[in-house]
């Protein structure tokens, strides 16, 4: 789960004008003919072919959205709609779909499946790198006890998600399950949580042997690993505020994720290096450093599979438009052995559509970007799809092992590290 407990419309308002224009042009900014037209060219050569997966015909809201390492499920989080008369669940379901070319050539979805049992709240959904049966979410089982709704309060222009204790992270097999079949309590296995605390946010590593969470056991926000081969958990980052929605480098050396331990109400982006013992087992995040700074809200981070870019919403542009954007998350060592270090040194903006775009996240090729937007008419939370084009400002994935901090940790080897 990437969301974020509240935000509240008191960030930086967007700017009417480029630098440098007059006050005039500035207070009457010109209106688009044609609104569409005008994101997808402002978007345009990083991000095309742009479509719409779900709609408010079938989900209230839907989002926080990733695709299946071979590029043919999708995994997201959705409200669906009610029978006529009746109101919409409180809370979201987990849902897997298959990601389909349509009639008219392009990306679509097809044969959506409801995974988590009937009143449950859930989110965070994840698939198993290595095996494509298992697909990992947090849920809270039963309908949860807390009764706040999540989701964007238009009474009070806020974006609230609910913390139950009864959530936590379980395992659904797939295997000789019929597509659209009902799944009960009895079905899901249980990773980690035991009902008394909330416990979501979860990743595996792409050897599929670590799972990092996040965890209000000690009522904020930390993050844990649990090794899955021996059942050994690890406290990662235990700083006051909440640290959450963690996430591994695609060659698992680090994580990031986002935090409000500044304590003036915003959330900044982290990246840590992992430290390992000798058989690889995660013994602790050293060299954290912080990737933005600022009055904004920066959340949900996503690594690009192939590059140095790190994919992050933000109210950058103010609190009633959040954007994408790409930031730079690179480290390495250069010929002669200095450590080098680029996180946070390249900035660049993804999206261009009024409202929301959030919770980006990759194909694993990096030649897809999927999203949550309110750009569609119908103004609903809903997922997208679009062709990713990695700007020239970022670095490819550079494959060698480079050694960055040569200064062992506290606990096992200092992690080996790639770009990013």
């Amino acid at each position: 789960m990437r969301e974020v407990g509240t935000i509240s419309p008191t960030g930086a308002t967007a700017p009417n004008g480029s630098a440098g224009s007059s006050a005039d042009e500035r207070q009457a900014p010109k209106e688009p003919s044609n609104p569409a037209a005008d994101w997808s060219a402002a978007e345009a050569p990083i991000l095309t072919n742009a479509v719409q997966l779900t709609f408010g015909r079938d989900w209230v809201r839907a989002g926080e959205n990733y695709i299946d390492p071979p590029g043919k499920r999708v995994l997201f989080q959705g409200v669906p709609q009610p029978e006529a008369g009746k109101a919409p669940d409180d809370h979201y379901a987990m849902v897997l779909a298959d990601l389909v070319t349509g009639t008219d050539g392009k990306p679509a979805l097809a044969n959506s499946w409801i995974i988590s049992p009937k009143g449950s709240a859930n989110t965070c959904g994840w698939f198993d790198p290595k095996d494509p049966n298992r697909i990992i979410f947090a849920t809270t089982l039963v309908a949860p006890t807390a009764s706040n709704s999540p989701g964007y309060q238009r009474g009070t222009g806020r974006y609230r998600w609910s913390f139950p204790p009864e959530m936590r992270i379980v395992s659904l097999d797939l295997k000789g399950r019929t597509k659209g079949s009902e799944i009960v309590p009895a079905d899901l296995k249980t990773l980690v949580g035991d009902g008394t605390a909330y416990v979501a946010e979860g990743n595996l590593s792409p050897d599929g042997r670590h799972l990092i969470y996040c965890s209000l056991a000690t009522g904020q926000g930390d993050l844990y690993s649990l090794d899955l081969e021996t059942g050994e958990t690890t406290p990662l980052v235990r700083e006051p505020g909440y640290d959450g929605g963690p996430f591994f480098s695609p060659d698992s050396s680090r994580i990031c994720f986002r935090s409000d331990r500044t304590g003036d109400g915003h959330l900044q982006l982290f990246v840590g290096d992992l430290d390992r013992t000798s058989d690889g087992r995660i013994r602790g995040v050293s060299r954290v450093h912080q990737l933005t700074m600022g009055d904004t809200v920066n959340w949900g981070p996503f690594w690009h599979p192939a590059s140095t870019a790190m994919a992050y919403a933000t109210s950058e542009l103010g609190h009633q438009n959040y954007e994408v954007f790409l930031i730079d998350s690179a480290r390495w060592t250069t010929a002669a052995g200095m450590p080098m270090q680029r996180d946070g040194s390249t900035k660049l903006r993804v999206t261009h559509a009024a409202g929301a775009d959030v919770l980006p996240a990759f194909s694993a090729d990096g030649k897809r970007m999927i999203w949550t937007s309110k750009r569609g008419p119908e103004n609903t939370s809903q997922v997208w799809l679009a062709d990713f084009a990695l700007p020239t400002a970022f670095e490819a994935v550079r494959t060698e092992i480079v050694t960055v901090d040569p200064q062992p940790s506290k606990e096992g080897a200092a992690a080996p590290v790639r770009t990013p």
